[in-house]
This record gives structure tokens, sequence and C-alpha cells, in this order.
């Protein structure tokens, strides 16, 4: 059985799957343990991943292979459609002028020029590529060679374009076309330079992040599972290596293989809500009262709800730090996995490993499966914060589904926890990114853009000398100026 390496840089990490007949079984049973690991301990790949990929005739010499061969090669190509969200990247323009010279309006690998390998997973391997005389877009190219996949491997490879093909969203990939030509598939979509959140956290001290930082990355996914569960897909695959960083420091999440999707009935819900009111007190500024304070106003506020609550599979997939206790039992699982999955996840930003790991992959799995509760390590001294976190991870690590925090109202019922208070929801994807050391954090904005905001720079320098004439306080302008990534959390302004 061969060793799978994880390259950090690849959107591709491999993950082990297994036939539904196969299951892990509760702590007083032997458990399977007859995948192999990767170099980080924590992922299980199946043994004829790497012999097969080793087989493939796939090199850097593919491209001039095909851009030469491609005339009489049965190449097509399928058409991608620009979706609203998404409508507005540079990416496409390069895209649409490749297709526009294309004699049957298509993208073809002719028209793309490898740079280098990436990355190989579990399905195939990633490229890093441009467009032939263009080199102002950078893409990742997935390419599967279908001969070396099982029927079953091919399966998830259509399940990944078919659920690539209905993103648009921010933190998620675009696919701008798939290619298939001859025994390959091939998939154009986002390129992240930043790497993997995996490979981030192994570069901080303790590999562990400030509360600030990783309430940002936990925001970020947390909105992006929302966005998946919508539209009814089971993702099943969290964790940070496929957490992707782009170049302006968001994230991006990578690898859909795994997925699955169900029925999802999105409804409004109405709940009462305990809405703060402003109170004015003598030598003092007005100032918000607590959400228990008895003035405040009570009132019925709708929110949205799309939740696969019926979702149910049998396959045992994933990673073994994040499986969820019906995962691993093997009796089935639904939408709850994810929710396990961000609660585990949220716990290594914060700790710097996972909560069950234990001394080999057998110990992990029984910690997972025991019925014993899950409580966090309490430090004498820790970050303001650290409690809500606590209170956060202990109620998506409950073992029970029907009680797991998000398992039946979803990410809105995840948002509304303290942890992430202060958080404007439908700013986050403007909000800065925080200082973390080795974090890519170049500014994503076109040049309009920035020279817009730097004449508003300019006119609000100019509003705060007229208000200086006028005697009013300079105070009201240097937050402006001085702004800085945490003012996204109204309650933890510190620089």
């Amino acid at each position: 059985m061969s060793l799978i390496t994880n390259n950090t840089n690849t959107n591709l990490t491999p993950s082990f799957t297994m036939d539904e007949n196969t299951f892990f079984f509760p702590p007083d049973s032997d458990l399977d343990l007859s995948f192999t690991s990767t170099t980080t301990d924590r992922t299980f790949a199946s043994s004829s991943a790497r012999t097969s990929l080793a087989r493939s005739s796939l090199t850097l010499s593919f491209n001039d292979r095909l851009s030469t061969a491609s005339a009489t090669a049965a190449d097509s190509s399928t058409a991608v459609i620009r979706r609203p969200h998404r409508s507005s990247d540079p990416h496409w323009s390069a895209i649409k002028a490749a297709t526009t010279l294309s004699s049957d309006g298509r993208l073809h690998l002719r028209h793309l020029k490898l740079l280098r390998h990436l990355g190989t997973g579990n399905l195939g391997r990633v490229f890093l590529c441009r467009l032939r005389d263009y080199d102002g877009a950078n893409f990742a190219l997935k390419v599967v060679d279908k001969d070396l996949l099982s029927a079953k491997k091919l399966s998830h490879v259509e399940t990944e374009a078919e659920i690539l093909h209905s993103l648009d969203h921010p933190f998620l990939p675009t696919l701008y076309a798939r290619i298939d030509v001859s025994h390959y598939t091939c998939l154009l979509i986002d390129y992240c330079p930043g790497g993997d959140l995996h490979s981030l956290l192994c570069k901080q001290p303790a590999n562990r992040l400030s509360i600030q930082a990783a309430r940002f990355f936990a925001a970020e996914v947390l909105v992006a599972l929302e966005y998946l569960h919508a539209l009814g897909i089971v993702y099943r695959d969290l964790k940070p290596e496929n957490i992707l960083l782009r170049e302006d420091g968001h994230v991006m999440l990578s690898d859909f293989d795994l997925c699955f999707k169900a029925d999802v009935a999105p409804k409004f819900e109405y709940r009462a809500h305990l809405r703060k009111v402003k109170s004015k007190s003598k030598g003092s500024c007005f100032c918000y009262e607590s959400r228990s304070s008895s003035k405040g106003k009570e009132r019925v506020v709708a929110e949205f709800v799309a939740e696969p609550i019926t979702a149910f599979s049998r396959s045992c997939v994933g990673t073994h730090e994040y499986l969820a206790p019906e995962l691993v039992s093997g009796n089935g699982h639904g939408n709850g996995v994810d929710w396990w999955a961000f609660g585990v996840f949220v716990y290594e930003l914060l700790y710097g490993t996972t909560p069950f790991k234990g001394c080999n992959k057998e110990s992990t799995l029984r910690n997972i499966a025991s019925s014993k509760g899950m409580r966090c390590h309490v430090a004498e001294r820790e970050e303001a914060g650290m409690g809500e976190a606590r209170d956060l991870i202990e109620k998506l690590l409950v073992k029970d589904p029907m009680r797991r925090l998000g398992c039946v109202r979803g990410a809105s019922e995840v948002k509304r926890h303290p942890f992430f208070d202060g958080i404007k929801w439908p700013l986050i994807r403007i909000y800065k990114p925080p200082e973390v050391r080795g974090l890519m954090r170049k500014s994503s904005r076109s040049h309009i853009s920035h020279v817009t905001n730097k004449r508003r720079r300019w006119w609000w320098k100019g509003l705060e000398y007229v208000m200086r004439k006028k005697g009013a306080k300079s105070s009201l302008f240097s937050n402006y100026s001085n702004s800085n990534y945490y003012q996204y959390v109204n309650s933890h302004k510190v620089k």
C-alpha cells in the first residue's frame, strides 16, 4: 500500500472512500484500518489511487501534445453561463476573448497553457494554467483520467462537475469551462495562490489562531456552508486542507467529489427577538444595554431557513478526525455531519489540534464514537471571547444529530450564537482579512474601484478639515482613517 503525500498548494486533497457495505464500528468492535493515511495522518486514500495516477501519461507535455493534436482528437467543451454574482469577474473577460476567437465559440485545451503541476489527489491532478497569449489571469485545471478510475469514482467526478456548475458564491469556486477530450475530463476553475488553511495554521505559534482571526475564517466558511445547504448539498469533507485562500485573503472551499444532494424546502421562520435599545445616562455617551435587559423591546423577526434535514446516506467518506459519530457507526447520516465537522474545524483553529485526536486512527475513531460528551479545556489565562467559542464548539459537537446546533434550523441558528456577535453578515465579503503570519492580503479590487476609494478618502479628509474649522471633534473621523480588520466585530475593536 502506497503513501499519498499531501501537496499544500493543491486544491485537490485526497479523501478516503469506502464501499457502502463497509462501515466503522462502535468502540467495542474491531475497526477497519485497511487504508493508508497521508503525511498529515488525517486523510484516508484508496490503495489504487497513487499507482493508477502514477501510470497516467499526463505530464506537462500534455499541453503541447494536445495543442497540435486537437484538430483530430475528439475534443468537446461544455459551455458555462456566467451567473449573476460572478459575472463581473475579470476572468470571464479573458474566457470570452478566447471563445470569441474560437471557430465554434467554445473553449478547448489548445487555448490553455499549462505552467506547473500543483498537486495530485484521489481523482486526478491539478495544474496551474493560463490562456495562451494572455498572461493576465491564472486558472486551476483539474484533469481526470477516466480510464484509471472505477465506476464509483467516475460518479464522484460527475457529482463534482455538476455541483461546480451550479455554484455562484464569493467563497466557492467558479467553473469556467468543462472540457472532455479523449479519456480526460478537465475542469477549469479558480486558482487560489494563498495555499490552504492547514498550511497557514502550520505557520502560526502552536498551530492556532487568535479569536478574531478564527472568527473571520469560521464566519466565511459558515456562509459557504449555508449556501451549499440551501442548494441541498451536504459537503462531507470540511477540513482546513480543503479551505483555500485567495490572493485577497478570503476563503474558498474546494473538493466537492464527496458531496451528495438532497431535497430542501426553503422557508421563513418567525422568532421572538429582544432588540437592544439605547439609553442615555448622565456623564456618558449613548450605549447599548445588554440582551438580558428588561428594557429591551421584543419584536418578531423572520429568518430564512433552507436546510436539507431529510438528507440521508450510508456511504462512509471523509477524513477520520472530522467524522461525525453517526458516520463512524455506519448507521446512516445526513446534514448533521457538516455541522459536526464545523465544530471540529473551529476547535482546530483555536486549539491547534482536533478535539478527538488519539495516538492513532483507531484511538481517534473510538474517541468520536464514545458516548462521553464533549468538553473544551479551560485555560487559566485566555483571550476574551474564548468562553463563547467553547460554548459554540460544545453545541456543535453534540453526539445526537437532532440536538446538534444547526441540524434543524441551519446556519441561521449558528449565526445567532454569541461567538459571532457583531458580524454584519451581508457585508462579510468586503471585510478586511486579519493580520496573520503568512496570509496573502492583496487587494482584489479593480483599478477603477481603487481610484474611486482614493477620491472618497480625499473627500472625507476635506470634510474633516471643514468640520475642524467649525470646532467639531476630529475623533469622529479618526475611526474612519484608522479603520482595521477588527471593525467587522463591533465588540472587538482592537488593533
